[in-house]
């Protein structure tokens, strides 16, 4: 019989997640076409990886923002013979992920009220999902209350400066909200300190794409469900005019690989006293 003692009931303030419930339905929309066009994804999930602690032999771990599942089975083949838990707001990414294994849990749930109980995980494994969350802090308190005394979160987020490129063109357009925002760094450094957990690692490193054109750009962030999802967006259709001059904007940045974005990807190792 499968032990579920390890999960905690939560209530969600419905009202309070407008926001959140863009954020869901926009990646459940985005599963079937998001690992195709993931390389963001894969490269800095892979680098999150290689930064776990090398001892850690946790009999419980946690994909907290698990998506499609691809770092989940990674996960569980990682800590072979623990129980996994695959957690994500999206529904469709669960739908999607849970025929193809990894996990043995896959729990429909909030970073910011982990549906776990206290001291359940050994590890929390958290690649770019924790940027869509209003409430980081939150999301670490909950984080030291899943872990287990010795136990390790492993996060990887996004920070301002990230699609500054696409930022400034559309700035240049018409000066609406267009990207998403993100956090300073200095805000994760913060709020980590604060956490109750050790700092073992923080940092932030830039990763940059390159592509032949504005249209697979816009075209890849739609697939991944990670399209403008910001209060104060404009609403309805994109007039060509527009689109025109932010092509013709984005071109100042060209060089001899394409057109770059510019990611800026924060990289935590937290440790529970």
């Amino acid at each position: 019989m499968t032990d579920l003692s390890f999960f905690k009931k939560t209530s969600v303030e419905t009202g309070a997640l407008p926001d959140k419930r863009q954020v869901a339905a926009s990646f459940s929309r985005a599963a079937a076409s998001y690992d195709s066009v993931a390389e963001l994804q894969r490269a800095v999930g892979s680098e999150l990886l290689a930064r776990l602690p090398a001892e850690l032999k946790p009999s419980r771990w946690l994909d907290l923002g698990s998506g499609t599942g691809y770092f989940s089975r990674i996960l569980a083949q990682t800590f072979d013979g623990s129980v996994g838990v695959a957690l994500d707001i999206a529904e469709g990414m669960l739908r999607h992920a849970r025929p193809l294994g990894g996990a043995q849990h896959f729990v429909t749930g909030d970073a910011e009220q982990i549906p776990l109980a206290d001291h359940s995980c050994g590890v929390i494994f958290s690649s770019l999902a924790v940027q869509w969350c209003e409430n980081f802090g939150a999301v670490l308190s909950e984080a030291r209350r899943v872990l287990e005394p010795g136990g390790v979160m492993v996060f990887a987020s996004l920070c301002v400066g990230t699609l500054y490129e696409l930022r400034e063109s559309w700035q240049a357009v018409d000066g609406m909200v267009h990207v998403n925002r993100f956090r300073q760094f200095d805000d994760y450094r913060q709020l980590c300190a604060a956490s109750g957990l050790r700092v073992r690692s923080l940092d932030v490193q830039p990763h940059v794409l390159h592509y032949p054109d504005v249209r697979s750009l816009t075209h890849e962030l739609k697939a991944l469900g990670a399209h403008n999802l910001n209060p104060g967006r404009p609403g309805g259709l994109t007039g060509r005019a527009r689109i025109m001059g932010l092509i013709d904007a984005y071109e100042r940045f060209r060089h001899s690989e394409g057109l770059p974005a510019t990611y800026q990807v924060v990289y935590a190792v937290l440790e529970k006293p």
